[in-house]
């Protein structure tokens, strides 16, 4: 019987743990919700909270929220709805345990806190026992007031997510500010460490690139100074104007994608260098809160979000980006026929690295001891063929994790029936 237990416990967590929860579906039955899903979506904040496996959403009725959707930008109804995210598990039981407690009120971090905007105690709320069964929410900002109650339970899945109906949005000071300045991508890389980055995007003029695409959208990876000084760090020098542009550009989707935006990524993603169809892509891998980026040469995790706010987002990141099309070895040329010889192709977008452009990058750029591998050898005619390309192998384990939790599946499901037959026989 005590394997039997083991083994159903084993299958329970399992099932547990590929479970995931679905903002949009569950606020898509009630109609008084309609334009607080709506704003969830397009603030990309439903890709936040589907991203993460233990939290509360405080909605507002239509109404409730009518005043904020209409008068204010898309960037301060994302603050303002960021405030209602909390980054902890609270049902009505648990708000209600406040009452007679040791304390009557709590303070618990929200989703705005990770923006990098929050100052202070705005990315906090404070929820208080009002008496009477009544339980308030309100900023933990200096003289705030519980302005928000909490009405009633809306759907709950312990202690994954909680979502609960509040009175009306959490208003933190100064949140709902409409004059917020233009960002300036070059200063805010410069305080944030990441110089190197900063100097090569002025002096090629990507970041007028980068600056035209900010009020549209717009999210940069920028690589901190530590990044362009690892030894696996490109040779800049070895670089053509034209190629550093493509590795600047590489480093940048002409699209607002936060953090949970990423980790809900299916697929290759373009960036601001893609010319064609699989040309300068990124992949994305999440674990947990850590993201991190695959080219197909390397990889580079995101270690912290500079900036988030709708529709601009700027991320730091521990290494180099480096695009296949530029840094990995070309395939191997097909026999060329009787008499002519066989020529070593590469793509068309893409100058040869080896050769430095004739005028040079004006950026000071740190030396590395990496430089792009240089185009392959002329393969003679009836030459052996190459063996397989990393490409492929890094595609077949990709591959490997995707069947990877479908066969522990089948595999503890085969057990359970082989123990259970053994047990009742």
């Amino acid at each position: 019987m005590g394997v039997l237990h083991l083994l159903f416990f084993t299958l329970s967590i399992t099932t547990i743990s590929t479970k995931a929860h679905n903002i949009t579906q569950i606020l898509s039955p009630f109609p008084d919700y309609t334009t607080f899903n709506n704003l969830l979506t397009q603030t990309k904040l439903a890709d936040e909270i589907n991203s993460r496996q233990t939290i509360t959403v405080l909605v507002v009725n239509n109404a409730a929220i009518s005043d904020l959707a209409s008068k204010h930008p898309l960037s301060v109804i994302k603050n303002a709805l960021s405030l209602l995210v909390l980054l902890d598990y609270f049902d009505g039981a648990k708000l209600h345990q406040l009452s007679g407690g040791a304390s009557t009120s709590t303070t618990t971090t929200t989703l705005y806190q990770t923006t990098g905007t929050a100052e202070g105690n705005l990315g906090f709320v404070n929820i208080t026992d009002l008496k009477g069964g009544k339980v308030g929410f309100g900023s933990a900002a200096p003289g705030s007031a519980s302005n928000s109650a909490y009405k009633k339970e809306v759907k709950k899945i312990p202690y994954n997510i909680s979502v609960l109906e509040v009175t009306e949005p959490i208003i933190a000071p100064g949140i709902l500010s409409t004059s917020a300045p233009e960002v300036n991508i070059t200063a805010r890389l410069e305080k944030a460490g990441c110089k190197t980055f900063a100097a090569l995007i002025s002096s090629t003029g990507v970041v007028i690139v980068y600056q035209a695409s900010a009020d549209k959208g717009l999210t940069v990876f920028a690589p901190s100074d530590e990044a362009f000084r690892a030894p696996n760090a490109p040779d800049l020098s070895k670089l053509t104007n034209a190629e550093l542009v493509s590795i600047l550009q590489y480093h940048a989707l002409a699209s607002y994608s936060p953090i949970g935006t990423l980790k809900t990524a299916k697929g290759p993603i373009s960036t601001m260098a893609t010319n064609g169809a699989g040309k300068f892509d990124l992949t994305v891998t999440s674990a947990g809160d850590e993201v991190t980026l695959k080219t197909g040469v390397d990889s580079s995790r995101i270690a912290s979000t500079l900036i988030d706010s709708t529709p601009l987002c700027i991320f730091t990141v521990d290494s180099v980006l480096l695009p296949p099309e530029l840094f990995e070895k070309a395939p191997a040329p097909a026999p060329a026929p009787a008499g002519e010889p066989a020529i070593s192709p590469l793509p068309s977008h893409a100058p040869v690295v080896s050769a430095p452009s004739k005028a040079p990058v004006s950026a000071k750029a740190p030396a590395s001891v990496f430089s792009p591998p240089a185009p392959p050898l002329e393969s003679p005619v009836g030459g052996p063929a190459e063996e397989p390309s990393e490409a492929a192998d890094t595609a077949d384990s990709a591959a490997g994790e995707v069947k990877f939790p479908a066969l522990v599946k089948a595999v503890l499901s085969v057990s359970a029936t082989v123990i259970i037959s053994v047990f009742l026989s």
